[in-house]
């Protein structure tokens, strides 16, 4: 299972279209509502979680995906549970995604060191060891970070691609009527 992490202010595009993405192609996400079963974000757009924290089954991850946006990505930040997940994930060569403010949470908790990563443009001292690239997305390994909720259907096909294979995110883009695809 994949989860999504969302909490109070979090950008609802970067959470959204990465959602969508993994649902088009039947891969396993769920949402989980840090600040409880309806989540509020950064433009008052409210989401039922699909789970709480509790909820979440470690055994079960196979990834997890920090959207951005504030205070969204601070109140992520302040969470025990978040940054025990995002760890676990880590440790264990899961997925690790992070879209605009919300790499900084991976910088701050070590996990950039000697990767390549971009960030939302003024949170590069956040990302702590890593190689700060000049593209919407990059990925290194098991961990993939986009600059904003502009660079959300990029960093949708590069998910798709991690778990389905190289071109599989195009594929779904090119079928969703994406005119760089069709």
């Amino acid at each position: 299972m994949i989860y999504i992490l969302l909490a109070d202010g979090f950008e609802e595009i970067e959470m959204i279209t990465p959602l969508d993405m993994l649902r088009r192609a039947g891969i396993p996400v769920q949402t989980v509502g840090i600040t409880g079963e309806e989540v509020e974000g950064a433009h008052g757009i409210r989401i039922a979680a699909d789970i709480l924290p509790e909820d979440v089954k470690l055994e079960e991850a196979q990834g997890v995906i920090l959207p951005g946006g504030m205070p969204g990505t601070t109140n992520l930040q302040g969470s025990d549970f978040v940054r025990n997940l995002v760890r676990h994930c880590a440790n264990e060569t899961k997925l690790v995604g992070a879209i605009c403010a919300a790499p900084m949470i991976l910088g701050e908790l070590g996990l950039l060191e000697n990767r390549e990563a971009v960030c939302f443009p003024g949170f590069e001292e956040h990302l702590k060891g890593a190689t700060v690239k000049a593209c919407p997305v990059a990925v290194d390994g098991n961990v993939i970070t986009a600059r904003g909720a502009g660079a959300a259907p990029e960093f949708g096909t590069e998910l798709v691609n991690y778990f389905k294979g190289v071109g599989e995110g195009e594929k779904l883009l090119a079928q969703m009527q994406d005119p760089a695809y069709v």
